[in-house]
């Protein structure tokens, strides 16, 4: 399944695709060294919806890549032209309920929760830091998924191990 010219293609899923997932996709595709290709989309992104400025800002900050970053409905991903997604992570509790979209090719997929660092009423500073916890959290457990051995991203493992890292313990 993958080798070392084919990448595994993951999509991060969330409600609006403007926090989370846009964060966990930068951090993949800048962490994936090319055997990852990361994607993000939203269950129900909001007409003109951007990404977070202060999840941008807290890319930027840390050297990760914002080019390209998009909020985006995952429709796109469910066309028939789409690239096909070898594992789908939801990274917000209101996705993990939702009915999705049946994906070409029955990608493994996961569950990873975080809190919505874009939620509340704290200030710009303390926004900025939930931003920075939440990417570090992801951060930790995408590290956990790119050092994985080989035999633990095949196809009929995939599935397992993506939801023991939802766990926070090693696969």
């Amino acid at each position: 399944m993958t080798t070392e010219t084919t990448p595994l293609n993951v999509l991060f899923l969330c409600t609006h695709n403007s926090a989370r997932s846009v964060l966990a996709e930068a951090l993949l595709n800048s962490m994936g060294e090319g055997r990852f290709k990361a994607f993000s989309a939203g269950s129900s992104p909001r007409e003109n919806q951007k990404p977070n400025p202060l999840g941008l800002q807290v890319l930027q900050k840390a050297g990760i890549s914002i080019e390209g970053l998009r909020s985006k409905s995952w429709d796109e991903f469910a066309a028939p032209d789409a690239p096909q997604m070898d594992l789908i992570i939801t990274v917000c509790d209101n996705a993990a309920g939702e009915v999705c979209p049946i994906w070409p090719g029955h990608p493994a997929t996961a569950h990873w929760g975080y809190a919505d660092p874009s939620e509340g009423d704290g200030s710009d500073a303390e926004k900025l830091e939930a931003f920075r916890k939440t990417m570090h959290l992801i951060k930790r457990r995408l590290e956990l998924l790119i050092n994985l051995p080989a035999d633990k991203l095949e196809k009929a493992r995939l599935q397992n191990t993506a939801r023991e890292l939802s766990k926070d313990g090693q696969a």
